[in-house]
């Protein structure tokens, strides 16, 4: 199983998810805080964020469509009960694919094999990154693969995220 938000899915996590296909029959893409939207750190509705992941994968990557399971997992507010309120929604799963070091704690705690994806440019490659740019009038297309902008764009997700911006008071 591969966790991670994906506020939006920009080309590192995209690499991370073939990465973790090629270790795997099976992968199950958990997304993380899937009740949260509309929020600045959390913009993305769970549903448009599956749709970015899929639409990735039919385009770039049609061979592991058919091995990829796409779930939302909301939050919990009890970390410690958080993993096995996720064992709830997903099918079976015996390794966790995770760069998050609070996720890696709370599986490890489990005793479970964990696995950190391969990562590219990590300094310029994260969902905040992408935020802050479009947030700031920056390059943002650049983080992101052709369907994600394009999905962003149908969501007017460059407006959304301005105004989420705005109300947080990051002027």
């Amino acid at each position: 199983m591969y966790i991670g938000r994906f506020q939006p899915l920009h080309i590192g996590h995209f690499h991370s998810l073939k990465w973790c296909c090629e270790r795997t029959d099976e992968l199950i893409v958990a997304v993380g805080s899937s009740d949260k939207s509309f929020e600045y750190r959390n913009p993305f509705t769970a549903g448009e964020r599956i749709e970015m992941i899929r639409k990735a994968i039919v385009e770039e990557d049609p061979e592991n469509l058919n091995k990829i399971i796409v779930i939302p997992v909301p939050d919990t507010g009890t970390h410690a009960l958080w993993t096995r309120h996720v064992d709830l929604l997903v099918p079976s799963y015996d390794m966790v694919f995770t760069n998050d070091p609070f996720t890696y704690m709370l599986y490890d705690q489990r005793g479970m094999k964990i696995f950190r994806p391969e990562m590219i440019n990590r300094e310029n490659m994260s969902a905040t990154e992408v935020r802050q740019r479009i947030a700031k009038d920056h390059d943002w297309q650049e983080l992101l693969l052709n369907s994600t902008i394009n999905l962003i764009d149908s969501f007017k997700g460059v407006d959304r995220i301005k105004k989420l911006y705005e109300m947080v008071g990051n002027k």
